[in-house]
């Protein structure tokens, strides 16, 4: 009974700390708060555990280190480029940017996203497409290959992947290869030995420190970029696996965003890149010219976005708010998780009911289920403010994209949910662009054909359990 007592005393009294420390130190959001606090009176000891993998905060000091020369350079063209637009000055190429001057510059104080102006871009719906395009290009590099995926599987694409950087990094070629410990984890040592004893870099980002358990598995670099020599950028919705080519039974044809972009916004790519590496490896990369070879390929401008936990601004969050409060016609939306937080429901409302076309596309089947019925529950809020919601039924829609009026366009990593906003690393291309937004526009109303429409007559006519399941993870979307 005294050692009862003891472990018992020991619980609560760590429990009151531990929730002192949520509520005073922390400073999480209210809702985020809330949800934990209620995990640790409820279950306390699981609980306990729970928030020590799930709930912690990550250490925001000096996760991305930059050389002084490279930090300086980026410094000096973000104050000019703010500066010049405060003055009203800034030379945009495309009359309609200017419209969107707010939007760069709110990326330029909340993130020192660079506008670039001269870039082409190439849009993938399919992972087929995408993946002979990627290829093609790795098999005419030069000078170096850069590749940061969420998932990498070993499977018949991450195979035929991997076969080409072998080949190329026997030819001379850097390669360089960094995934996700947690999204990749089932890739097998054999595999990157493989790799490795080719002459190959790979590296694992936040990778386990004590077998399986690891204490950052909350924190997950959802980003995936494609840098060839410098000049060809790959940035969207599709990781290495069989099934983003539509293999796998379980979600058939996978739908999904991703661009191929030539320009100098593969610059700022490729800083993220270096960045992403130089936190996973002890092999640092150097700033130097050669990753630098960028030409100019069209007129797009690109900025390329950035967030993650590492900054207290939610910055691709704040970047779609601001396109949906622009809106004068139309906000067309495609994601796989809608779970939004007040901030940008609210926007979306009060565009829905201004009279702004507000329409939202979401997948038929759950890849993670909680998050699924969350989404659900989200979408109700959205119907019955006024805007029209599409269920896409011809396999798994992953795409993360958002159109505004055919002119400003976002493709990327981020998904609309509180994971992406607050908890994953991601990384975003905001295009500035009446072409790439009417091609987006058209996608989307192709998919239309291919979707049904959840209407507020047939959401109201949901039953018991599917309400039950909605309310369960709606009340802990906070921390899935």
């Amino acid at each position: 009974m005294g050692i009862l007592t003891f472990l018992l005393g020991f619980v609560i009294i760590s429990n009151i700390i531990l929730g002192i420390s949520i509520v005073f130190l922390e400073r999480k959001n209210a809702t985020s708060t809330w949800a934990w606090l209620m995990v640790l009176l409820f279950i306390p000891i699981l609980g306990f555990l729970l928030y020590l993998i799930f709930g912690k905060p990550i250490n925001k000091r000096r996760i991305f280190t930059w050389d002084k020369k490279s930090r300086r350079e980026v410094k000096t063209t973000v104050q000019s480029q703010l500066l010049a637009i405060e003055e009203s000055r800034f030379k945009f190429r495309n009359k309609e940017l200017s419209d969107y001057a707010d939007l760069v510059y709110l990326h330029l104080r909340n993130d020192e996203a660079i506008l670039t102006q001269d870039n082409a871009v190439q849009i993938f719906t399919d992972g087929q497409e995408k993946f002979d395009a990627l290829i093609k290009d790795m098999e005419q590099a030069k000078n170096h290959i850069h590749l940061l995926y969420y998932i990498m599987r070993q499977d018949g694409l991450g195979q035929r992947i991997a076969d080409v950087l072998v080949r190329k990094a026997r030819e001379g070629v850097e390669v360089r290869v960094l995934y996700d410990d947690m999204g990749s984890r089932s890739i097998k040592k054999k595999f990157l030995k493989r790799l490795r004893n080719n002459g190959i870099e790979i590296e694992g980002f936040f990778p386990s420190k004590f077998g399986k358990v690891n204490f950052e598995i909350n924190f997950r670099n959802h980003r995936k970029l494609a840098i060839i020599d410098g000049n060809i950028g790959y940035i969207g919705g599709f990781n290495i696996g069989d099934e983003y080519l539509g293999k796998k039974k379980k979600f058939g044809y996978w739908r999904d965003t991703h661009l191929r972009i030539v320009g100098h916004a593969v610059q700022n790519m490729q800083t993220r890149f270096i960045l992403d590496w130089n936190h996973a490896s002890r092999h640092h990369i150097t700033y130097k010219e050669r990753y630098y070879r960028a030409v100019s390929g069209g007129e797009v401008g690109v900025q390329i976005v950035s967030s993650g936990p590492d900054s207290q601004w939610e910055q691709i969050k704040n970047g779609y708010i601001k396109m949906i409060l622009s809106a004068k016609d139309y906000i067309y939306i495609q994601t796989p998780y809608f779970i939004p937080d007040e901030s940008l429901l609210d926007a979306l409302r009060i565009a829905a009911f201004s009279g702004v076309d507000v329409k939202l596309m979401i997948p038929n089947k759950p890849d993670h289920p909680f998050v699924y019925w969350a989404t659900l529950s989200h979408c109700g809020d959205l119907l019955n403010a006024g805007a029209e919601v599409y269920i896409y039924q011809n396999g798994f829609l992953h795409a993360k994209t958002i159109v505004v009026d055919g002119t400003v366009s976002s493709v990327g990593t981020a998904n609309i949910d509180v994971r992406s906003f607050r908890l994953n690393f991601e990384v975003n291309a905001f295009l500035y662009d009446k072409g790439i937004s009417r091609q987006l526009v058209d996608f989307f109303n192709e998919d239309i054909k291919k979707s049904t429409q959840m209407t507020r007559k047939l959401y109201e006519k949901r039953s018991i359990g599917i309400r039950f399941k909605e309310s369960i993870s709606r009340l802990i979307s906070p921390v899935l």
